[in-house]
């Protein structure tokens, strides 16, 4: 009996067993998908308005910042002999006047109405009074290495502020001896200044370094100054002698003329950058020879012909000049004043009767 219900006992047992090996785990019950409603991202912000200082620059009617507006500007003699190359500092020039000095080599006074950021200019030469007499029709800040002694004769009498790096007392500070122009270009191609050095000696209060109130410079300036009825001038050869031949060829891409001398391109030491101006101007004067030497008087007062070059195109105008503390005033042929292109200019002064212009 007792077997008998020991048996039934474990036949229940296994029939239980077996029950629970056949249950399968209940199916996961999914959920609900979340709703996702795209949401567009947001509009890209406007790029910001590029900067524009408030104030314009006087010489090229470029922007610049208003504190510099009324500031004399700078104007450096320039050494341009063949084997003083490369120039420095020429490239960021605002005006470059090129002029004929003895032997049928030229000069070139470079303004700059700032010389903050300027590294180094040069390399510096002496003083002719026609230089003299083009700075002061800026009211410029003269500065030269020596000097003829009719140059030196006018800077004492005409009051010229200036720096001097071979007379000069405290002035002279502003100049040195570049060691590599020195090795490689000779003692008298070396002497250099920058605009670090001429702010600090200005920052000593010994010359005035804005303009009196009653200065004006009445240069006007148009966005594109292309000469509307002018002709195609893409190319220009300037000769201003035997010995110096400028060239001066259109860039669309830039809307500047690209500078060349001595057969290659005219290209700044200091900044590697080829020398390109928005306006070339040829102003034709009165130029005779005073000395033995060779010394030359040049005619920058009274009027005279000359020739205006922008966006690839020439027209004649008239220049005039009523003194030397005046600057040069530009007409077209109706008598209407001539606006130049914003940016700068190179301005080449010279004697029809010695000097040749061609332009294609």
């Amino acid at each position: 009996m007792r077997k008998k219900a020991l048996a039934i006992l474990l036949a229940a047992w296994m029939l239980l067993a077996l029950a629970g090996c056949g249950k399968t785990d209940p199916e996961p019950v999914s959920k609900p998908e979340e709703k996702t409603d795209l949401v567009p991202p947001p509009p890209p912000e406007p790029e910001p308005e590029p900067y524009v200082p408030e104030g314009v620059n006087p010489l090229t009617g470029l922007p610049m910042e208003p504190e510099y507006e009324n500031l004399r500007p700078a104007a450096v003699m320039l050494n341009n002999l063949k084997a003083a190359q490369p120039q420095l500092g020429v490239s960021q020039a605002d005006v470059i006047y090129e002029v004929p000095v003895e032997g049928g080599i030229t000069r070139m006074l470079a303004l700059y109405q700032t010389v903050e950021g300027i590294k180094t200019m040069g390399s510096v030469r002496s003083a002719r009074p026609y230089f003299v007499e083009l700075a002061l029709g800026h009211d410029a800040i003269y500065i030269h290495a020596g000097g003829s002694q009719e140059a030196y004769s006018n800077l004492r009498s005409w009051k010229v502020d200036h720096m001097d790096g071979v007379r000069g007392g405290s002035d002279a500070q502003i100049f040195w001896r570049d060691p590599e122009r020195r090795k490689n270009n000779g003692y008298e191609h070396s002497l250099i200044t920058s605009g670090e050095k001429i702010l600090e000696y200005l920052d000593q209060g010994k010359i005035p370094v804005e303009h009196s109130g009653d200065w004006n410079y009445l240069q006007a300036f148009t966005e594109d100054g292309t000469p509307e009825a002018g002709e195609t001038a893409e190319h220009i050869k300037v000769r201003f002698s035997a010995y110096k031949t400028g060239t001066f060829d259109y860039d669309a891409g830039t809307g500047k003329y690209l500078v060349g001398q001595y057969g290659k391109e005219h290209v700044d030491g200091a900044t590697g950058d080829q020398v390109s101006a928005t306006n070339v101007l040829v102003l034709k004067t009165s130029v005779s020879v005073l000395d033995d030497v060779g010394r030359l008087r040049v005619k920058t007062t009274g009027e005279g012909e000359g020739l205006f070059f922008c966006g690839g195109k020439t027209v004649p105008i008239r220049w005039s000049r009523k003194d030397r503390n005046s600057a040069f005033a530009y007409t077209l042929e109706d008598g209407s004043s001539l606006a130049l292109g914003q940016g700068n200019s190179y301005v080449c002064i010279l004697s029809p009767k010695n000097s040749t212009v061609e332009y294609e």
